[in-house]
């Protein structure tokens, strides 16, 4: 059961380079790349204009906190109900967008886990609220310890969805993540009904054969859960960024 395309989260100046390096797809990042600030508020970047896109990731800036000592859900709704919709000028229908935002979801010290998980929740359902309003589809990325407080394993995120009774929100498989997690590949069979992107990279986050991270592994345990979606690669790249897209996803389709 083959993907359904390979992809490279970047921004607007390396798009050109990553489709002559091959990909299906670029996954732009949103914060200070798709929408840009304007006043005190966002605009639509002009160097996506007229473009379509199929996923897009880091919705939401560290600027705009989404938990706090006292709810910020007021503030979460303004910012999802100004960004999706710029957002949804330049998806395809249906898009995927990652909701990572590590620094946004944080947090702060003093407020009990479960007071924090309660407004995550709420900040979630609005997110995929304001999302399907656009035409677009929110997933929730689980992150490292060294980036959120909150949500860290695919496990932990599985568990807050159904505590929560949150549908309509799936999970992303970020291999980076669950490498610094500790978290067993077989997490992602074990979740498979909720698993709805992937994003791949090597040791360090560098690109696709650099590293001794098991990519191909996770590439195959991916398959065994069902998911034939796209997988985006997540990486910090080096000088050349087109030739090492470009070895990346020659090693990803040989794969």
């Amino acid at each position: 059961m083959p993907f359904s395309a390979f992809g490279v989260i970047t921004d607007a100046a390396r798009t050109d380079a990553a489709f002559a390096a091959g990909v299906d797809y670029v996954e732009p990042t949103i914060v200070d790349n798709v929408v840009v600030p304007h006043g005190e508020g966002w605009r639509l970047s002009d160097a996506y204009r007229g473009k379509r896109h199929p996923s897009f990731a880091v919705l939401a800036p560290g600027s705009v906190p989404l938990i706090g000592m006292e709810s910020r859900l007021d503030e979460a709704r303004r910012y999802f109900d100004e960004v999706f919709p710029l957002l949804g000028e330049v998806a395809e229908p249906g898009a995927k967008v990652v909701f990572g935002s590590g620094r946004s979801r944080t947090a702060p010290d003093g407020l009990a886990k479960e007071a924090a998980l309660a407004q995550l929740a709420d900040v979630v359902r609005a997110a995929r609220d304001a999302a399907a309003a656009a035409g677009l589809r929110v997933m929730l990325e689980p992150l490292n310890t060294g980036e959120t407080n909150l949500i860290n394993s695919i496990g932990e995120a599985s568990d807050f969805l159904d505590a929560f009774e949150i549908d309509g929100v799936p999970i992303v498989a970020d291999l980076y993540h669950i490498v610094l997690a500790g978290e067993p590949l077989e997490s992602i069979v074990d979740h498979a009904a909720k698993i709805g992107h992937a994003h791949i990279a090597d040791g360090g986050r560098r690109y696709l054969g650099t590293g001794d991270w098991p990519w191909r592994e996770f590439l195959a345990t991916l398959r065994r859960a069902g998911y034939d979606g796209s997988v985006s690669l997540e990486c910090n790249w080096g000088d050349d960024f087109e030739s090492e897209v470009r070895a990346s996803v020659e090693l990803l389709r040989a794969a």
